[in-house]
């Protein structure tokens, strides 16, 4: 008798994946479960059991925390990336890391095949197939929901899918949100927020409260960086991935981060959704702050210029590719000063920079103050202005004529 074939699916637990798991096995499959903890906020370990009892021949639970606040969520501050100038790309940005860790185990293993939930619709089919593909160009991938005999197309029919196998899952019918969330963010997509008309509920949040029932203090806080990467919050140490969850806290206890919109998925749709990131917010305006001291003024504008191509790079799925390791490259060529603290206030949902300073500040008083001073000569701007307003009088002159 041939052996079944093996394959390593992205296991969640939730409604997707677990029926997708069922249906795997029904298809003729072995399938070891993997699940990643990038900070979802709840025990993982109960997913173990229920992997098994629907059928899963292993099951792979890693932690992977530190890695993803470290060595993703950190280059997306370096940046300050921002996908279409507010998406902070929470789902994003761990789909690489995620998928990384699924194609080792698949290796590891000798699997035939990797599988996933994503959709035919959405980005996370591209992300985790690019990066399967990049790190290991002969892997077989399955994915159920292109599929030719998938009819399971809709969550009332997963659902009932799901209860005719005595799958437990959290979603139901009345209430069909899809989230996704890790340590940089929640997002919410589906249900009622299809309409991009409609208010999202206020019951939907988790990480924050709303603006409006946020203290009526504020909350003064420091950041500290050391070469663009936050290493301490109101002065003390902490790790990577702590840090990014202890800033979640504040913010989310402030009203911090929350953001609703409309974006362009990489497959060509526009996609409403709704975000919550306290602490990424936060991180982004005290990074900001502290470049703004010690950032040459040329270097901080090819950065912002070349931003909106790393974020595309980061939201379409092409983290492990040559031009995205050309850019990390020259982001931590312009970090190399970025070392210094940041004090912000947060105030009902608002972060506001009220003060920073950097052993390596290029901000110099004597030369920047109103007051008299003997370092700077005035009449210079004179000839600094003629020269620039050389071409704008030629303009002029030449359309005058």
């Amino acid at each position: 008798m041939a052996a079944r074939p093996k394959i390593v699916l992205a296991y969640s637990g939730g409604l997707d994946t677990s029926v997708i798991l069922k249906w795997l096995i029904e298809k003729g499959f072995d399938v070891i479960a993997y699940t990643s903890d990038v900070g979802q906020g709840e025990e993982l370990e109960p997913v173990r059991p229920k992997a098994l009892k629907t059928g899963a021949k292993k099951i792979y639970i890693e932690d992977l925390r530190e890695e993803f606040a470290k060595n993703y969520v950190w280059w997306l501050v370096k940046w300050n990336a921002y996908y279409e100038g507010q998406y902070m790309l929470g789902t994003s940005i761990a789909r690489p890391l995620i998928a990384k860790r699924q194609v080792e185990i698949a290796l590891k293993e000798k699997a035939d095949y990797i599988g996933h939930g994503a959709t035919g619709k959405g980005n996370d089919q591209v992300r985790f197939e690019l990066t399967a593909y990049a790190l290991a160009p002969k892997i077989k991938i399955i994915a159920p929901w292109r599929e030719p005999d998938w009819n399971l197309n809709s969550r009332t029919k997963m659902i009932d899918y799901a209860r005719k196998h005595g799958i437990p899952v959290p979603v139901t019918t009345k209430k069909p949100y899809s989230s996704d969330r890790n340590l940089l963010h929640i997002s919410y997509e589906s249900g009622i927020l299809e309409d991009p008309w409609a208010a999202p509920p206020e019951d939907l949040f988790v990480l924050t409260v709303s603006p409006e029932n946020a203290p009526d203090k504020p909350e003064i806080i420091t950041v500290d960086f050391v070469k663009g990467e936050a290493v301490a919050v109101n002065g003390k140490a902490m790790t990577p991935a702590a840090l990014l969850a202890k800033l979640n806290v504040i913010g989310g206890r402030n009203g911090v981060g929350r953001v609703d919109l409309v974006e362009n998925r990489f497959v060509g749709m526009k996609s409403r959704g709704v975000y919550e990131t306290p602490g990424g917010t936060i991180l982004y305006a005290a990074h900001r702050a502290v470049e703004s001291l010690t950032m040459d003024r040329e270097v901080m504008l090819l950065r912002d210029q070349l931003m909106p191509k790393f974020a595309q790079l980061v939201y379409n799925g092409f983290w492990f590719s040559p031009e995205m390791d050309a850019l990390k490259t020259f982001i931590n060529e312009t970090q190399r000063n970025v070392t210094g603290t940041a004090k912000l206030k947060l105030y009902k949902g608002s972060v506001t920079t009220i003060g920073r300073k950097s052993p390596r500040s290029l901000y110099n008083t004597a030369i920047a103050t109103f007051e008299e001073d003997s370092v700077y000569n005035q009449a210079d701007a004179t000839g600094f202005i003629r020269l620039n307003a050389l071409r704008l009088r030629l303009r002029k002159a030449a359309a005058g004529r």
